[in-house]
């Protein structure tokens, strides 16, 4: 029993990139974390991991050796999630990441009503616009717009939206007679430097801004004040659009043109069946991202 807690420590350590990190996540104490590395290799006879002060790496030992290890975790995991799959309440800890527009209005209040059914879940929710890596970081579940590129990784499509060039009534009134993009532009910071909209229109037309942004912020909530305040023009997803829409905060800057459709991925790493808190989630997020179109 005690060889298998061993290989299953070591793969951890390798995934996670340190010892400490490891231990962090396993919420064990870095001594005995290494302590058990330490005997792993003196068990083995070889040396597994080569450490630096800064990194590590694995040895071609360890990398043979690894791969056994990995797939033994894989097994556990597989095992434990089927017989979950079985249960009522939804239990555990789960990490979750989704970019900035996604989190706050869609999958917090899914996970919100999860918690009030299922007290015993555990979920850390994590907002990021970067692709972040799910094996080192542990995450079990990310809401990715767009493909990732990584193919060790499944990953199913869940939806779409669309993002709307939009700008507060104010703004539209006082500059009724310039081009569309000689006005002020509020970028999210992932949108960069330079800024292009292709739209079209349904008779095929198509029309092409270009944008150098007035003024930045690194989460959709800040833009949308900005938008709100008639600072400048920007794009919001629909269904946050929609929501300012209807209180007369906002509207179309090009009503007759659209953006191309954005598509969402749902995107784990578990290679057999997922635990049921990761497997209800993606079905509960593409029912609500497809409710509010």
């Amino acid at each position: 029993m005690n060889q298998l807690r061993q290989m299953s420590l070591f793969a951890r350590i390798v995934e996670a990139g340190s010892i400490s990190a490891a231990a962090a996540q396993l919420e064990l104490s870095k001594s005995v974390v290494s302590q058990h590395l330490k005997a792993l290799e003196q068990e083995l006879g070889v040396v597994l991991l080569k450490r630096t002060t800064r990194r590590q790496h694995l040895t071609e030992a360890g990398q043979t050796f690894y791969e056994r290890c990995r797939a033994l975790n894989q097994v556990a995991d597989e095992a434990w999630a089927e017989v979950q799959q079985r249960t009522g309440e939804l239990k555990g800890r789960i990490r979750l990441t989704a970019p900035d527009a996604l989190m706050a209005p869609l999958i917090a209040p899914l996970v919100a009503e999860l918690l009030k059914v299922s007290p015993g879940l555990q979920p850390e929710l994590i907002t990021s616009d970067a692709q972040l890596d799910l094996m080192q970081q542990q995450i079990d579940l990310a809401i990715r717009v767009g493909e990732s590129p990584d193919s060790q990784l499944r990953q199913r499509r869940i939806g779409e939206f669309r993002d709307v060039l939009c700008a507060a009534p104010s703004l539209i009134t006082l500059n009724a007679d310039c081009h569309p993009d000689t006005l002020p532009y509020i970028a999210n910071t992932w949108q960069g430097h330079r800024i292009e909209h292709q739209l079209s229109r349904t008779d095929g037309d198509v029309r092409a801004l270009d944008y150098t942004p007035s003024a930045k912020a690194n989460s959709l909530h800040l833009c949308r004040i900005l938008l709100e305040s008639g600072a400048g023009v920007g794009i919001l997803p629909d269904f946050i659009f929609q929501e300012c829409a209807r209180q007369g905060l906002l509207v179309e800057l090009l009503p007759e043109y659209q953006l191309p459709a954005v598509p969402v991925y749902a995107v784990h790493s578990f290679q057999g069946t997922p635990p049921r808190a990761v497997t209800l989630l993606i079905e509960q997020i593409s029912d609500r991202l497809n409710s509010v179109k």
